[in-house]
């Protein structure tokens, strides 16, 4: 059977194998791992994914059946394309290096590493895959389920993407992110089950449609589930039909001692419907049963709904969610360069400035004004003294602007995950990566939250940085 190793591209093998013959087997490099742009034209992103991330670096071993796999793989002129020596390599690889990383949860911003991975030069190159795979997927994920529960206005959101989403793992690592990123629970089964997230559902409309009328279907559903029932509307007329036929489901509830939970909306106008259903509910002193509403929403959506008045309670996000779907949107686009090799800083140049890389290894210090809220971040060197309190910073878009940074609190964002191949961290709890991540918005202006137009956050290069990047390039 085949292990989680072959989770790769296969040119990081043919370069792993190319270093091996060239005598490289002994140097050391470091890469970091980072993206150039915020998702969804997004003004920030939600880190996520770095558990998953490291156990699979950390736990990557190439079996007996892996080794023969690739044994087989030919050129076109029939020859072998890994030799004995390279195969006897990877029978006894594993990463012995180091990790740091910046929290799940945390607020980032493009160019700024998220993971800085540092060891030898294969061990490295051969991370390169699975890293970005489980990395960019889920903070994608997360940050758009941030800008999710942000445009509900902080409201109850449920993740409905398992049928949507790009396959069983897909489903699995959208469930893990969309929590650390907002939603507070899931209709993925098997998600809840091994995440320890709250399982939330309803009902389709096959189960209307499996009964002779709209109130027989619903007395149905109120009698096996008298404690945990909502009701979809809309399958034949959501305010003349469905609505009226709720209404006198959750007075017979009442009567029995229990409480209609809420009634889903899931087509139409949804800010007019949710409007006329609250209206209609507590006009009958229902104003306990809450509003559920779905059907292809995003934050765009959701906030338009809010904005003409909606009354929805809690909202079922799934195709957009667990796909990153909407402008800007669909892959986070992140990369992972070699900044460092042997010691010495490395540089990418590009005539695309955008895509030259920051060189050496490097931390991030984050800057806090005195309300208390995040106001710029720098990349430095890694042996740069930030015991002053302030940086003299310069502007990598703009380097003739150049300014000192005094700030009522610094914080260094990258953490020490792995050292020498081992784990030297507690990795957090689920929940408690969703509370980091409900910190870390509260911490951020509303300038660079909103959802259209979003203020750019400022990320600087240190001076002494810009300097060793200048001479670099020239």
């Amino acid at each position: 059977m085949y292990t989680n190793a072959l989770l790769t591209d296969f040119y990081e093998l043919t370069m792993a194998a190319g270093y091996l013959e060239r005598g490289k087997a002994s140097e050391t490099a470091t890469f970091d791992l980072y993206f150039r742009h915020n998702p969804f034209k997004g003004g920030y992103s939600i880190a996520a994914g770095l558990e998953p991330a490291v156990r699979a670096a950390v736990d990557c071993r190439f079996h007996s059946d892996d080794i023969r796999y690739l044994k087989e793989q030919k050129t076109p002129t029939g020859a072998p394309i890994f030799g004995d020596r390279f195969l006897d390599y990877l029978a006894s690889f594993r990463f012995r290096g180091n990790i740091k990383a910046v929290p799940e949860g945390t607020a980032v911003f493009p160019d700024e590493p998220l993971m800085q991975v540092r060891g030898n030069l294969i061990e490295c190159q051969i991370l390169e895959s699975v890293l970005l795979c489980h990395i960019n997927f889920q903070t994608l994920v997360a940050t758009k389920a941030a800008r999710i529960w942000e445009a509900s206005n902080h409201g109850a959101v449920i993740e409905f993407g398992l049928r949507r989403a790009q396959g069983p793992d897909g489903a699995l690592s959208a469930c893990r992110a969309a929590y650390i990123g907002g939603a507070d629970s899931t209709s993925n089964v098997l998600g809840a089950a091994r995440l320890g997230i709250p399982a939330r559902g309803t009902h389709a409309h096959s189960w209307i449609q499996s009964f002779d009328s709209e109130l027989e279907a619903f007395r149905a559903y109120a009698n096996s589930f008298p404690d945990a029932c909502i009701l979809l509307l809309d399958t034949y007329d959501t305010l003349h039909s469905g609505m009226p036929n709720a209404i006198r489901v959750a007075r017979e509830l009442q009567q029995r001692g229990h409480r209609l939970l809420g009634v889903r909306i899931d087509s139409g106008d949804l800010a007019s419907l949710s409007r006329e259903a609250r209206r209609m509910l507590d006009l009958e002193s229902l104003g306990y049963v809450r509003i559920v509403a779905s059907n292809e929403l995003d934050e765009y959506a959701i906030a338009d709904i809010l904005a003409r008045g909606g009354r929805v309670d809690i909202w079922g996000v799934g195709t957009n969610l667990v796909t990153g779907s909407g402008p800007g949107g669909g892959a986070l686009g992140g990369v992972y360069k070699m900044v460092e090799h042997n010691g010495r800083p490395k540089i990418k140049r590009s005539q695309d400035p955008g895509k030259t890389t920051n060189p050496g290894r490097k931390r991030i210090v984050r800057f806090y004004g005195a309300d208390g809220c995040m106001e710029a971040d720098a990349l430095c060197e890694d042996s740069e003294d930030l015991s002053a309190g302030e940086l003299s910073v310069v502007d990598p878009d703009d380097p003739g602007r150049r300014k000192k940074i005094h700030a009522a609190r610094m914080e260094e964002l990258l953490r020490p995950i792995v050292e020498s191949g081992e784990t030297v961290c507690d990795f957090p709890f689920l929940d408690q990566i969703r509370g980091h991540c409900r910190k870390q918005l509260s911490l951020l202006h509303e300038s660079h939250r909103r959802i259209h137009n979003p203020q750019e956050y400022k990320v600087w290069l240190t001076q002494k940085l810009w300097l060793q990047k200048e001479l670099l390039l020239n």
